[in-house]
């Protein structure tokens, strides 16, 4: 294999490895952690990692200790090859001993037998346990057994690493894209999503294809280590921890004890809910609105009411459904109150920005703005901030305030019919009546000009090197006016070459001015020049 497909086959061995990783690094934690801690009231007696039954504490006796010395015997009995002879001595009735190959195993006490049964009832079905589940240990410790499970685990491992790999394929290639398509979620595999900001549903998308990808192996690995009589307690103590961690309850709310497993199942609820919001505002967005609602930007404050009303009443069925009393959450939201007064003023002042641009409508999705520096279409009013994407693609995230605080150029706002300012400078000399019509040929000759209100000239004064006229034009599109400004220069440098119109450079003049200067010479000063100046005259006429 060359060094090329190495460097291919690399990522996905190393997407597959992380799972794997993970279920490693849990058998190791496994492994060196001791078993949650249970109580002393009952004690399971276990075989290769299998329960049989549990038993209670007898007088002085722990359920720990005589669980401990059974499980001994137990273990003992199965390295040998003869076939196990479990008795059931009842000489009392009140008291029948289990004996392991003429060995004294278990006596059955009044706590041990379940209710309803006797003691010597009791005695009978464990002994039969016993002796069944010795005889399967012995077998599962068998050559023909062994072979066959080593052939099992390799099956069942190359069904995991297939399943893993059509999983991610299929995940990636039908329903990861359904799913989007359902919620209106782009691909962020696109070339065109580049630009599109994650959200939770792909985060949630994500973590579930993880979170089913490491099921597959947990699983295959547990299927595995049952299939061997040395590792099945190894899945044995991983089952009881996860289920000791993730049913235990590890608080209370209310009169109500919630375990890991509780919340992680209120956690997908409360996904599930924002997809199926999510999905419902599109809907009602695409279908209904867009036939009965004209404005966009309507349509996005109808949408914007509508999801987060049906998220906040679904979270309070939820919540009612699960047995949280909201009543409880008082001392929560006092909190919050406090939070919102001490650090998140900003947080607040954003969010009631948003519902009063909702509301008011002094900005609304599709209109064009300015915002500081920047230009762009409003793409999205959020809850806290607003999506401006600019003419250069960029988005800009901007918080809702900033729309109450500070001035924000609408050009679309109630009208989008704008005007625009196109200064021209021409030479002195020029034929004003000529320059005039061509400017407004150049200007009634586009098809984005329009007609009424009417393209007019006006002339701004005597500049230092050109004289000064703006055309001004109106259009409906403000979102293309830097486009429809390029176009009409190159229309007005057309009329300007076509009727010899001379566009000036800046110019200056210099002029030098001659005379006497003003100096001042003494007389000696004077006539020692006057001398010199005859010599050399002498001299040029000698020569």
């Amino acid at each position: 294999m060359t060094e090329k497909q190495l460097s291919a086959l690399w990522p996905r061995l190393t997407q597959l490895l992380k799972p794997i990783g993970i279920i490693c690094i849990l058998s190791v934690l496994v492994w060196v952690t001791p078993a949650i801690a249970q109580g002393t009231v009952k004690a399971p007696i276990v075989i290769d990692g299998t329960e049989l039954f549990e038993v209670e504490s007898s007088g002085k006796f722990e359920a720990d200790n005589r669980a401990r010395g059974i499980n001994f015997q137990l273990q003992a009995a199965i390295e040998l090859d003869e076939p196990p002879t479990v008795q059931v001595n009842a000489d009392n009735p009140n008291l029948p001993i289990i004996s392991l190959n003429n060995d004294h195993l278990l006596t059955i006490t009044s706590e041990d037998a379940i209710p309803g049964r006797t003691q010597l009832n009791q005695a009978n079905i464990w002994a039969s346990q016993i002796e069944n589940a010795i005889v399967r240990a012995q077998y599962e410790r068998s050559l023909p057994y062994l072979r066959g499970s080593v052939m099992q685990a390799i099956v069942l491992f190359s069904l995991a690493f297939i399943l893993h790999w059509t999983l991610g394929r299929f995940w990636r290639r039908t329903l990861g894209p359904e799913l989007r398509a359902v919620t209106h979620i782009p691909d962020p595999d696109a070339p065109s999503a580049n630009t599109q900001p994650a959200t939770s549903v792909d985060l949630f998308l994500g973590l579930l294809l993880m979170a089913v990808r490491v099921g597959i192996w947990l699983g295959a690995a547990l299927y595995i280590s049952n299939l061997f009589p040395w590792t099945r307690q190894w899945s044995y103590r991983v089952i009881e921890i996860l289920s000791n961690s993730f049913i235990s309850p590890i608080f209370t709310l209310g009169n109500n004890q919630y375990s890991i497993i509780n919340l992680l199942i209120l956690v997908v609820l409360l996904f599930g809910l924002q997809i199926v919001t999510r999905t419902i505002t599109n809907l009602v967005k695409t279908r209904i609105l867009r036939v009965t609602v004209v404005n966009r930007g309507a349509r996005e404050a109808i949408a914007f009411v509508i999801r987060y009303t049906l998220l906040f009443i679904g979270a309070l069925v939820l919540l009612q459904i699960w047995g949280i009393d909201l009543s409880s959450l008082a001392i929560l939201a006092s909190a919050l109150g406090i939070g919102i007064g001490l650090g998140l003023q900003d947080l607040a002042k954003d969010i009631g920005s948003g519902l009063m641009l909702m509301f008011e409508r002094p900005i609304q999705v599709g209109d064009f703005v300015q915002v500081g520096g920047f230009e762009g279409t409003i793409e999205r009013i959020g809850a806290r901030s607003t999506l401006v994407r600019t003419l250069d693609h960029i988005s800009i995230i901007v918080p809702n305030s900033r729309f109450l605080s500070a001035e924000i150029i609408n050009w679309s706002h109630d009208n989008p019919v704008s005007r625009l300012h196109l200064p021209v400078g021409v030479a002195y000399g020029s034929n004003m009546d000529v320059v005039r019509s061509a400017l407004l040929a150049a200007a009634t000759e586009h098809p984005k000009v329009l007609a009424s209100p009417r393209p007019q000239v006006i002339f701004k004064g005597f500049g230092e090197s050109s004289l000064n006229l703006e055309l001004l034009v109106w259009i409906a599109e403000p979102s293309k006016q830097l486009i429809l400004k390029s176009e009409l220069y190159f229309s007005l440098e057309a009329q300007f070459r076509k009727h010899q119109i001379e566009i000036p450079f800046p110019q200056q003049d210099v002029h030098v001015r001659t005379g006497n200067l003003p100096i001042e010479l003494s007389p000696q000063l004077e006539q020692t020049l006057q001398q010199l100046l005859q010599l050399s005259q002498n001299g040029k006429g000698k020569g």
